[in-house]
């Protein structure tokens, strides 16, 4: 196809227009709605591999308004009663076919590319030094998908000319994609799926990101690739054929896509989504040690972390751990914190790190080292009212302070007793050696969660 052709059924086609629509809808979702894609912690203008899978997101309405939007180009010809008179001309299907499916394909894969190099400029104006190339098969599947959906529309609207067939085959899609796609839940490291993994992988679409240090697997970029290659061969095969034989035929592409793609596409939720090494690998700063996705933030990270670390060597001697590191192995939102001994674990889920820096920094990690968290706190869990006062009172101990929250929680709350209070005012009044057992006794129980670490300060029961 040359660029006269190119040129000539882009001004009779819907193709600038559909890519128009796609992106459009795509940056206004991203930029205009509220959700996790504005969150700092998984911002899709923060890493490359969030913004691959925060474009690449919008697929689950985007992909089925695609496929409708093909199925509207292809009936182009039955609207305009030109059928016939184009099957008598000398020029061979096949080119009219790749020409219309080449130019609707063309015109949606440049409109998410520049959704893609919207997303690629935020994230280089921003702050990351962590630069690789594994988002890209994220997004060269995405626009794979975009391309092989609407050349489908075209060719099923093709074969089934009505003014029905748009609306029917996006809603199907839609509906499809949305049954299909994996989800985020609070009790899985990973996002999973109601239906076998397999079968899940066939929608193009991709679950929220959480976790900015995992990626998708090379298996599921090729079996979805062969998968969306069999629909636009199949696409292109319904566009050409004219007997019901051809038409049937023309399905080959798409079932062998599809039984190939269900070979090679992980049966487990926990091989689709895994950890990328490269950017999970440790960068350290003295004893402070983050992932290389957010080794901008170490420099600004050195100095608090070791004022932290001092000043948990003077309240727990021995036991104090030696070290801070990043956590990066997948946890689901509800599953325990890891809580080693030997290191404070940072998780970029809490939001008490979301934009911590200089003191507040030390005092969260200081505050997380001597109480260890048992109970989960994010974006969606908060931790419970007496872990918190359990940190706050071993923070104003350990600083020699008043006893005032810690910023990035929710405790205490306007209008409830706080918790805390009571218990400060009795620890203040004890010696200070029994002061020091109680605090190593209520790190012991909270590293083991084995007791409750503000039951422990108080010396018993709360009232």
């Amino acid at each position: 196809m040359n660029t006269r052709i190119l040129r000539i059924e882009g001004r009779r086609s819907v193709a600038p227009w559909a890519g128009g629509v796609v992106l459009v809808a795509a940056l206004a979702f991203l930029l205009l709605l509220p959700g996790a894609w504005s969150n700092d912690n998984v911002s899709w203008a923060g890493q490359w591999t969030s913004m691959a899978f925060w474009t690449r997101y919008p697929l689950f309405f985007l992909w089925p308004l695609a496929v409708g939007l093909g199925a509207l180009q292809g009936l182009r010809d039955h609207r305009s009663e030109m059928g016939e008179l184009l099957t008598s001309t000398p020029r061979p299907a096949r080119h009219r076919a790749a020409a219309l499916a080449g130019t609707m394909a063309l015109a949606l894969v440049v409109a998410f590319g520049l959704l893609v190099a919207i997303g690629a400029v935020r994230v280089l104006a921003g702050d990351t030094t962590y630069n690789s190339l594994n988002w890209l098969p994220i997004s060269a599947v995405g626009a794979l998908a975009l391309g092989a959906g609407a050349v489908l529309g075209m060719g099923v609207a093709r074969a089934l000319p009505s003014v029905l067939t748009p609306p029917a085959l996006a809603v199907a899609a839609l509906v499809a994609n949305n049954f299909l796609r994996h989800i985020q839940s609070s009790d899985a490291a990973v996002p999973v799926s109601g239906v076998p993994n397999a079968l899940a992988l066939l929608s193009p679409g991709v679950a929220e990101v959480r976790d900015t240090l995992l990626t998708l697997s090379p298996s599921v970029h090729l079996g979805q690739a062969l998968w969306l290659l069999g629909m636009a061969a199949t696409g292109v095969g319904l566009l050409v054929a004219v007997r019901v034989g051809a038409r049937l035929f023309a399905l080959v592409p798409l079932l062998v896509g599809g039984a190939l793609a269900l070979v090679l596409l992980p049966g487990d939720a926990r091989d689709t989504y895994v950890v990328d090494r490269a950017a999970a690998a440790q960068v350290c700063a003295g004893e402070v040690c983050l992932s290389r996705a957010r080794e901008a933030r170490l420099d600004a990270w050195a100095a608090p972390g070791k004022e932290a670390l001092r000043a948990l060597r003077l309240s727990l001697g021995a036991q104090a751990p030696g070290g801070i590191r990043e956590r990066v192995v997948p946890r689901a939102l509800s599953a325990t914190p890891e809580r080693p001994r030997e290191a404070v674990i940072v998780d970029f889920d809490d939001p008490m790190y979301a934009s911590a820096d200089g003191k507040r920094l030390a005092r969260a990690l200081t505050a997380q080292g001597l109480i260890p968290l048992c109970h989960p706190r994010s974006a969606t869990e908060s931790g419970t009212q007496e872990d918190a006062a359990a940190q706050r009172i071993a923070i104003a101990w350990t600083f020699g302070e008043e006893l005032r929250p810690l910023e990035g929680t929710e405790y205490p709350m306007a209008g409830w007793p706080d918790p805390a209070v009571p218990v400060w005012k009795k620890f203040g009044a004890l010696p200070r050696a029994e002061q020091t057992k109680r605090l190593g006794a209520a790190h012991t129980a909270a590293v083991n969660c084995s007791g409750d670490p503000l039951t422990v300060l108080n010396g018993g029961a709360l009232q």
